[in-house]
């Protein structure tokens, strides 16, 4: 039993050595969903607070993005949040990319399945209440049909 412990902890200590990259893409304010959008300060802030840590260049990495194997399952989960929707760079999506993106974010919302409960234990003030998940979802189904409205595809 001694030799499996000490394996182990030989085994933790080593893959110390192993960091993720916690640098952040660059931002170009101009391509932000927030900047470009204008929602209220109330929505703006509900974004920042449940969704920007894992689907913008914005993530601010908590005390366990130092310690693996914790830090690399949160890196995977900031890799794939960025790849699904990344609202640092929303002005680059086609109008119907938009509107398709807006319309998977109210489907998951619907669900309870954004933000990860995996997320919530470590950001308890993400998590949303069914008034500002509401809230949430009407500011992203107006913007939607306007983004429909204006671009007829």
């Amino acid at each position: 039993m001694k030799k499996v412990i000490t394996v182990l902890l030989v085994a933790f200590i080593m893959i110390q050595f192993f960091p993720i990259d916690k640098i952040n893409p660059e931002i170009n304010p101009q391509m932000d969903f927030v900047n470009t959008k204008k929602p209220s300060i109330t929505v703006a802030k509900i974004l920042k607070t449940s969704c920007y840590d894992c689907h913008s260049n914005e993530t601010k990495y908590p005390w366990y993005a130092d310690i693996a194997p914790a830090s690399w399952f949160l890196k995977n989960h900031i890799d794939e949040g960025r790849i699904k929707l990344n609202f640092s760079t929303w002005a680059t999506y086609e109008p119907k990319r938009q509107a398709h993106k807006l319309e998977e974010s109210i489907e998951m919302l619907e669900k309870d399945e954004m933000p990860l409960e995996s997320y919530l234990l470590g950001h308890p003030e993400a998590k949303l209440t069914p008034e500002t998940k509401k809230l949430l979802i009407e500011y992203f189904r107006q913007v939607k049909q306007d983004t429909e409205e204006a671009n007829i595809f």
